[in-house]
């Protein structure tokens, strides 16, 4: 029994092992929202930009250079804004070049139609930007009000 199978041409260089070819691993990345059926360009960027805000925030405001001033919180969120500002330059950038469709691999067999043109890679981007800045002021909120709460 052959455990590493070629999955069809083996010059594609994505062999089918037990862990990219089970079916809870095609499950887990099919259900990421950069694969999902269904979403616009605009709501990947969205559920994207939000997880990324979100955890992008901690290592900012408390492993940056200011994490013991006062305002530490203000500058783990502006760095955390600056540097999704940065990842969506970069996202518009790679939009802009002239991407082509994606192609069908063993683990995503419908990888998403959107994410092949100018126009949806546009879209992905101005929702990363939406969603991560909204992400980084949700864990910034929560990092305000949590110590406020326990006071009460």
């Amino acid at each position: 029994m052959d455990i590493i199978q070629h999955g069809g041409d083996p010059q594609v260089g994505n062999l089918a092992t037990p862990i990219n070819a089970s079916a809870f691993s095609k499950a887990f990345i099919n259900n990421l929202p950069g694969y999902r059926q269904g979403l616009s360009a605009q709501r990947r960027g969205l559920e994207i930009g939000m997880a990324h805000g979100y955890f992008l925030y901690g290592p900012f405001a408390l492993l940056g250079p200011l994490r013991n001033a006062d305002f530490a919180g203000v500058a783990g969120l502006l760095g955390t804004v600056g540097l999704i500002s940065l990842l969506t330059l970069a996202l518009s950038l790679y939009g802009s070049v002239g991407v082509s469709t994606p192609t069908a691999t063993l683990t995503t067999p419908n990888p998403p139609e959107n994410l092949g043109t100018k126009e949806g890679w546009s879209e992905f981007a101005a929702g990363f930007l939406i969603g991560g800045c909204g992400g980084a002021l949700v864990a910034y909120g929560l990092c305000v009000a949590l110590p406020m709460m326990y006071t009460i």
